[in-house]
């Protein structure tokens, strides 16, 4: 009877004991959890917090690059500006040369047709004397001037009448010669570069 109660009390202590070691185990496992859990929300929050950083810094550096992008496009559309000022202001500019070359070249016709005037009227002879070459020197140098500068000579003699160059003044009927021809200038017309500056004035063939 004794060992039957002994082997009772040793049966219940072992059950005690593994009892006990059971909830040890199950406290341990709900630690190891919470210890788990907290850990998790640890690194969540690291996590959120990095992203936080992450989008400050963008958006910082969003700012930053914006600002940058507008310097940049103030400063292209500045230059932009400053060459077109530039341009306009020298094709003004040149307009304006070129508007005061023209009047100039127009005063000094009247004096070429002077002295071509002069020398149509001398004789070989009197060509041949020192005054009439060295008038004849004058004239020429000046002509190679204004050319250079943009002078030229209106094309008539023997060509066909154009209205846009030409300033007829006299017709005549003239079988030998093509119909609409020019036979004879009266005044020589002349470019100064693209423009002209004054019409022949001409005999036209009809």
């Amino acid at each position: 009877m004794k060992n039957k109660n002994k082997t009772e009390n040793t049966e219940e202590i072992k059950t005690d004991v593994s009892v006990e070691k059971a909830k040890e185990e199950e406290e341990k496992v709900e630690a190891e959890a919470e210890e788990k859990a907290e850990e998790k929300v640890e690194e969540e929050a690291e996590e959120s917090k990095e992203e936080k950083d992450k989008d400050s810094k963008k958006e910082k550096k969003d700012k930053k690059d914006l600002e940058i992008e507008s310097l940049n496009d103030r400063i292209l559309r500045q230059m932009a500006e400053f060459d077109n000022y530039r341009k306009r202001t020298e094709k003004e500019k040149n307009a304006m040369f070129d508007m005061g070359a023209k009047n100039i070249v127009e005063k000094i016709l009247p004096v070429i047709d002077n002295f071509e005037r002069g020398f149509d009227g001398l004789s070989e002879e009197e060509k041949a004397a020192p005054f009439a070459a060295g008038m004849e020197k004058v004239y020429k140098q000046m002509m190679t001037g204004l050319q250079e500068a943009g002078l030229k000579e209106i094309e008539a003699l023997n060509c066909e009448f154009n209205p846009d160059l030409h300033n007829a003044v006299m017709h005549v009927e003239d079988e030998n010669v093509g119909e609409n021809t020019i036979v004879e200038v009266f005044q020589k017309g002349y470019y100064y570069k693209d423009t002209i500056v004054r019409h022949s004035m001409v005999k036209v063939a009809n």
